[in-house]
Protein backbone atom coordinates (compact mmCIF):
# COMPACT_ATOMS: atom_id res chain seq x y z
CA UNK A 1 0.00 0.00 0.00
CA UNK A 2 1.28 3.46 -1.16
CA UNK A 3 1.69 5.97 1.46
CA UNK A 4 -0.59 7.98 -0.36
CA UNK A 5 -3.43 5.52 -0.29
CA UNK A 6 -3.00 4.76 3.24
CA UNK A 7 -3.24 8.31 3.99
CA UNK A 8 -6.53 8.63 2.11
CA UNK A 9 -7.87 5.63 3.65
CA UNK A 10 -6.94 7.00 7.25
CA UNK A 11 -8.47 10.11 6.67
CA UNK A 12 -11.68 8.43 5.58
CA UNK A 13 -11.74 6.33 8.66
CA UNK A 14 -11.27 9.57 10.63
CA UNK A 15 -14.21 11.39 8.94
CA UNK A 16 -16.28 8.39 9.34
CA UNK A 17 -15.60 7.85 13.13
CA UNK A 18 -16.31 11.72 13.51
CA UNK A 19 -19.28 11.74 12.10
CA UNK A 20 -20.24 8.28 14.36
CA UNK A 21 -19.37 9.60 17.60
CA UNK A 22 -21.69 13.02 16.77
CA UNK A 23 -24.61 10.90 15.57
CA UNK A 24 -24.04 8.64 19.42
CA UNK A 25 -24.09 11.82 21.08
CA UNK A 26 -26.80 13.06 19.76
CA UNK A 27 -28.45 10.24 20.46
CA UNK A 28 -28.08 10.42 24.03
CA UNK A 29 -29.02 13.95 24.06
CA UNK A 30 -32.11 12.49 22.63
CA UNK A 31 -32.71 10.42 25.46
CA UNK A 32 -31.81 12.66 28.23
CA UNK A 33 -34.32 15.48 26.64
CA UNK A 34 -37.07 12.94 26.19
CA UNK A 35 -36.50 11.59 29.80
CA UNK A 36 -36.09 15.13 30.86
CA UNK A 37 -39.90 15.26 29.76
CA UNK A 38 -40.79 12.52 31.91
CA UNK A 39 -39.01 13.38 34.81
CA UNK A 40 -40.28 16.46 34.88
CA UNK A 41 -43.59 14.97 34.95
CA UNK A 42 -43.83 12.28 36.12
CA UNK A 43 -44.94 9.76 34.15
CA UNK A 44 -43.50 6.95 31.58
CA UNK A 45 -39.78 7.09 33.28
CA UNK A 46 -38.92 4.85 36.21
CA UNK A 47 -37.53 7.65 38.21
CA UNK A 48 -38.99 10.80 38.33
CA UNK A 49 -38.91 14.37 40.53
CA UNK A 50 -41.25 12.60 42.60
CA UNK A 51 -39.94 9.12 42.26
CA UNK A 52 -36.14 8.70 43.13
CA UNK A 53 -34.08 7.16 45.53
CA UNK A 54 -35.57 6.90 49.44
CA UNK A 55 -33.39 9.32 51.72
CA UNK A 56 -33.51 11.53 54.60
CA UNK A 57 -34.60 15.59 54.13
CA UNK A 58 -31.05 16.32 54.78
CA UNK A 59 -29.39 13.67 52.75
CA UNK A 60 -32.32 14.42 50.32
CA UNK A 61 -31.23 17.94 49.74
CA UNK A 62 -27.70 17.43 49.70
CA UNK A 63 -27.10 15.21 47.04
CA UNK A 64 -30.11 16.82 44.85
CA UNK A 65 -28.12 19.81 45.04
CA UNK A 66 -24.65 18.62 44.09
CA UNK A 67 -26.48 17.32 41.24
CA UNK A 68 -27.75 20.46 40.06
CA UNK A 69 -24.51 22.45 41.08
CA UNK A 70 -22.34 19.81 38.68
CA UNK A 71 -24.65 19.93 35.98
CA UNK A 72 -24.92 23.72 36.11
CA UNK A 73 -21.14 24.10 36.19
CA UNK A 74 -20.16 21.53 33.27
CA UNK A 75 -22.73 23.47 31.24
CA UNK A 76 -21.68 26.92 31.76
CA UNK A 77 -17.91 26.38 32.06
CA UNK A 78 -18.05 24.17 29.04
CA UNK A 79 -19.78 27.10 26.96
CA UNK A 80 -17.66 29.71 27.89
CA UNK A 81 -15.09 30.93 24.56
CA UNK A 82 -11.91 30.71 26.78
CA UNK A 83 -12.88 27.01 27.86
CA UNK A 84 -13.90 26.31 24.22
CA UNK A 85 -9.89 27.61 22.96
CA UNK A 86 -8.21 25.64 25.19
CA UNK A 87 -10.55 22.22 25.20
CA UNK A 88 -9.77 22.68 21.29
CA UNK A 89 -6.26 22.04 22.03
CA UNK A 90 -7.17 18.28 22.82
CA UNK A 91 -10.44 17.62 21.30
CA UNK A 92 -10.46 18.30 17.48
CA UNK A 93 -12.75 21.06 16.45
CA UNK A 94 -15.29 19.24 14.51
CA UNK A 95 -16.43 16.91 17.30
CA UNK A 96 -15.88 19.98 19.93
CA UNK A 97 -19.99 20.86 20.02
CA UNK A 98 -20.39 17.26 20.48
CA UNK A 99 -18.31 16.61 23.01
CA UNK A 100 -20.16 19.33 25.17
CA UNK A 101 -23.53 17.77 24.29
CA UNK A 102 -22.15 14.72 25.59
CA UNK A 103 -21.01 15.51 28.64
CA UNK A 104 -23.83 17.21 29.25
CA UNK A 105 -26.56 14.40 28.62
CA UNK A 106 -24.15 12.16 30.53
CA UNK A 107 -24.80 14.70 33.40
CA UNK A 108 -28.43 15.02 33.27
CA UNK A 109 -28.10 10.77 32.96
CA UNK A 110 -26.56 11.04 36.36
CA UNK A 111 -28.73 13.63 37.88
CA UNK A 112 -32.18 11.70 36.85
CA UNK A 113 -30.11 8.10 37.99
CA UNK A 114 -29.45 9.82 41.51
CA UNK A 115 -31.91 12.16 42.29
CA UNK A 116 -33.93 11.82 45.95
CA UNK A 117 -37.15 12.12 46.42
CA UNK A 118 -38.74 14.85 48.51
CA UNK A 119 -42.20 14.32 49.07
CA UNK A 120 -43.81 16.81 50.92
CA UNK A 121 -46.75 18.57 49.02
CA UNK A 122 -46.13 22.67 48.75
CA UNK A 123 -49.22 23.01 46.26
CA UNK A 124 -52.18 20.71 44.82
CA UNK A 125 -54.45 21.91 42.11
CA UNK A 126 -57.54 19.48 42.42
CA UNK A 127 -60.10 21.12 40.48
CA UNK A 128 -59.92 18.65 37.25
CA UNK A 129 -60.26 21.42 34.28
CA UNK A 130 -57.87 23.70 36.28
CA UNK A 131 -55.06 20.22 36.43
CA UNK A 132 -55.92 20.24 32.77
CA UNK A 133 -54.59 23.77 32.43
CA UNK A 134 -51.63 23.29 33.92
CA UNK A 135 -50.96 19.98 31.87
CA UNK A 136 -51.31 22.07 29.33
CA UNK A 137 -48.95 24.83 29.85
CA UNK A 138 -46.50 22.08 30.41
CA UNK A 139 -46.41 20.74 27.37
CA UNK A 140 -46.41 24.70 25.64
CA UNK A 141 -43.24 24.81 27.88
CA UNK A 142 -41.55 21.96 26.03
CA UNK A 143 -42.87 22.56 22.48
CA UNK A 144 -41.44 26.01 22.85
CA UNK A 145 -38.10 24.29 23.62
CA UNK A 146 -38.19 22.13 21.13
CA UNK A 147 -39.16 24.75 18.21
CA UNK A 148 -37.01 27.65 19.09
CA UNK A 149 -33.64 25.11 18.41
CA UNK A 150 -34.97 24.72 15.09
CA UNK A 151 -35.90 28.90 14.78
CA UNK A 152 -32.08 28.99 15.06
CA UNK A 153 -29.90 26.02 14.02
CA UNK A 154 -31.14 22.91 15.78
CA UNK A 155 -28.20 20.60 14.21
CA UNK A 156 -25.42 23.17 14.39
CA UNK A 157 -26.84 23.74 18.35
CA UNK A 158 -26.40 19.93 18.86
CA UNK A 159 -23.18 18.92 17.32
CA UNK A 160 -24.29 17.32 14.36
CA UNK A 161 -24.00 20.15 11.48
CA UNK A 162 -20.15 20.28 12.39
CA UNK A 163 -19.41 16.42 12.35
CA UNK A 164 -21.66 16.42 9.07
CA UNK A 165 -19.70 18.95 7.36
CA UNK A 166 -16.37 17.19 8.74
CA UNK A 167 -17.47 14.00 7.10
CA UNK A 168 -17.96 15.95 3.74
CA UNK A 169 -14.68 17.26 4.46
CA UNK A 170 -16.09 21.07 4.10
CA UNK A 171 -14.60 23.66 6.70
CA UNK A 172 -17.00 24.60 9.39
CA UNK A 173 -19.24 28.04 8.59
CA UNK A 174 -21.05 30.25 11.66
CA UNK A 175 -24.88 29.86 10.94
CA UNK A 176 -24.96 34.01 11.94
CA UNK A 177 -26.64 35.48 14.20
CA UNK A 178 -30.49 35.91 13.63
CA UNK A 179 -34.01 36.61 15.10
CA UNK A 180 -36.62 34.59 13.65
CA UNK A 181 -40.19 33.92 15.18
CA UNK A 182 -40.34 33.65 18.86
CA UNK A 183 -36.63 35.38 18.91
CA UNK A 184 -38.65 38.73 17.82
CA UNK A 185 -40.23 37.99 21.33
CA UNK A 186 -37.77 37.11 23.90
CA UNK A 187 -33.83 36.96 23.81
CA UNK A 188 -34.13 33.66 24.95
CA UNK A 189 -37.18 31.22 24.06
CA UNK A 190 -36.07 28.04 24.57
CA UNK A 191 -34.98 29.06 28.67
CA UNK A 192 -38.32 30.63 28.78
CA UNK A 193 -39.67 27.50 27.54
CA UNK A 194 -37.85 25.48 30.31
CA UNK A 195 -39.15 27.44 32.90
CA UNK A 196 -42.42 26.98 31.85
CA UNK A 197 -41.84 23.64 31.87
CA UNK A 198 -40.32 23.30 35.16
CA UNK A 199 -43.08 25.32 36.79
CA UNK A 200 -46.28 23.81 35.87
CA UNK A 201 -46.89 21.34 38.03
CA UNK A 202 -50.05 20.55 39.47
CA UNK A 203 -48.70 19.22 42.04
CA UNK A 204 -46.42 20.50 43.16
CA UNK A 205 -43.30 18.49 46.35
CA UNK A 206 -40.41 20.14 47.66
CA UNK A 207 -38.48 17.75 45.53
CA UNK A 208 -39.55 19.34 42.48
CA UNK A 209 -39.83 23.21 43.80
CA UNK A 210 -35.88 22.61 44.73
CA UNK A 211 -35.45 21.35 40.87
CA UNK A 212 -37.46 24.51 39.70
CA UNK A 213 -35.74 27.41 41.76
CA UNK A 214 -32.54 25.73 41.42
CA UNK A 215 -32.73 25.37 37.18
CA UNK A 216 -34.31 28.95 37.34
CA UNK A 217 -31.50 30.58 39.08
CA UNK A 218 -29.16 28.75 37.13
CA UNK A 219 -31.09 30.21 33.52
CA UNK A 220 -30.99 33.45 35.18
CA UNK A 221 -27.30 33.05 36.10
CA UNK A 222 -26.44 31.41 33.02
CA UNK A 223 -27.79 33.67 30.55
CA UNK A 224 -26.17 36.77 31.98
CA UNK A 225 -22.75 35.06 30.75
CA UNK A 226 -23.72 34.26 27.56
CA UNK A 227 -25.14 37.26 26.56
CA UNK A 228 -21.68 39.09 27.58
CA UNK A 229 -19.90 36.39 25.53
CA UNK A 230 -22.48 37.67 22.55
CA UNK A 231 -22.00 41.34 22.98
CA UNK A 232 -18.43 40.75 22.77
CA UNK A 233 -18.70 38.92 19.61
CA UNK A 234 -20.97 40.50 17.96
CA UNK A 235 -20.60 44.23 19.34
CA UNK A 236 -23.80 47.05 18.65
CA UNK A 237 -25.94 44.15 16.74
CA UNK A 238 -26.30 42.35 20.11
CA UNK A 239 -26.39 46.01 22.23
CA UNK A 240 -29.21 46.57 20.27
CA UNK A 241 -30.70 43.34 20.11
CA UNK A 242 -31.27 43.77 23.80
CA UNK A 243 -32.64 47.19 23.72
CA UNK A 244 -35.63 46.34 21.15
CA UNK A 245 -36.22 42.74 22.83
CA UNK A 246 -36.68 41.55 26.48
CA UNK A 247 -34.80 38.64 27.95
CA UNK A 248 -37.44 36.00 28.60
CA UNK A 249 -41.47 38.14 29.39
CA UNK A 250 -42.73 39.06 26.25
CA UNK A 251 -43.92 42.42 25.89
CA UNK A 252 -46.08 43.85 23.02
CA UNK A 253 -42.94 45.50 21.04
CA UNK A 254 -41.14 44.25 17.52
CA UNK A 255 -37.97 45.30 16.33
CA UNK A 256 -37.46 48.21 14.76
CA UNK A 257 -37.22 47.97 10.95
CA UNK A 258 -33.89 49.18 10.57
CA UNK A 259 -32.61 46.80 13.38
CA UNK A 260 -34.05 43.85 11.69
CA UNK A 261 -32.71 45.01 8.31
CA UNK A 262 -29.19 44.84 9.86
CA UNK A 263 -29.64 41.24 10.64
Amino acid sequence: MSQRSWWADTEFMKRYLIIGYGAGSYLLFVVAFLYAIGFVGNFVVPRTVDRGITASIGEAVAVNVVLLVAFAVQHSVMARPAFKRWWTRFVPQPIERSTYVLLSSAVLLLLYWQWRTMPAVIWDVGQPAARLVVWAVFWLGWAIVFASTFMINHFDLVGLRQVYLAWRAKPYTEVGFHTHLLYRLVRHPIMLGFIIAFWATPTMTAGHLLFSIATTGYILIALRLEESDLTATLGDRYRNYRRAVPMLVPRPRRLPNKTLAQQ
